[in-house]
């Protein structure tokens, strides 16, 4: 009779085990630097400024209604975030608080997303929770189902 531990797979053995590395690095981004994955301080204050920046701009058209979250208030910050993350990550590569604090958006082949895919991942965005799941790369789930990675300029 045979046992079970002949089938077992010897998990002490590192042949196949890949080495953790840097962030970026499975992806060939360098280590430091422009091209970099950039890391969650600059992101976490881009997305800061982005919101900033919603609020401000459905304040001028819609007035205090948008600090006291009444009725469509409620939610015109996030459509303004989600408008200005697609239309600007999209076209350009990087939405305005991005851009302040010298990070971008990129396919994996270097190209700017373009507007279906920007569209997409400022959804998954907006929905909060596809940022918080991570991969080794610093991917969050928004950027793996798109194909894209944050980076340093």
């Amino acid at each position: 009779m045979l046992r079970a531990h002949h089938y077992a797979r010897d998990v002490s053995s590192t042949d196949d085990v890949e080495p953790l590395g840097y962030p970026g690095q499975r992806l060939g981004r360098p280590n430091h630097g422009a091209g970099s994955v950039a890391g969650w301080g600059r992101r976490l204050g881009a997305l800061a400024v982005d919101w900033a920046v919603s609020l401000l701009a459905v304040g001028a058209f819609i007035g205090n209604e948008v600090w006291t979250g009444q009725g469509f208030a409620v939610w015109a910050p996030l459509v303004a975030l989600f408008v200005q993350l697609t239309v600007l990550t999209g076209l350009v590569g990087a939405s305005v608080g991005q851009r302040l604090l010298g990070i971008g958006v990129v396919m994996l082949d270097g190209r700017p997303p373009g507007l279906g895919r920007a569209a997409v991942r400022s959804l998954l965005i907006c929905l909060a929770l596809p940022p918080l799941v991570f991969d080794r790369d610093w991917r969050g789930l928004h950027d793996l189902a798109v194909g894209t990675v944050v980076i340093r300029h």
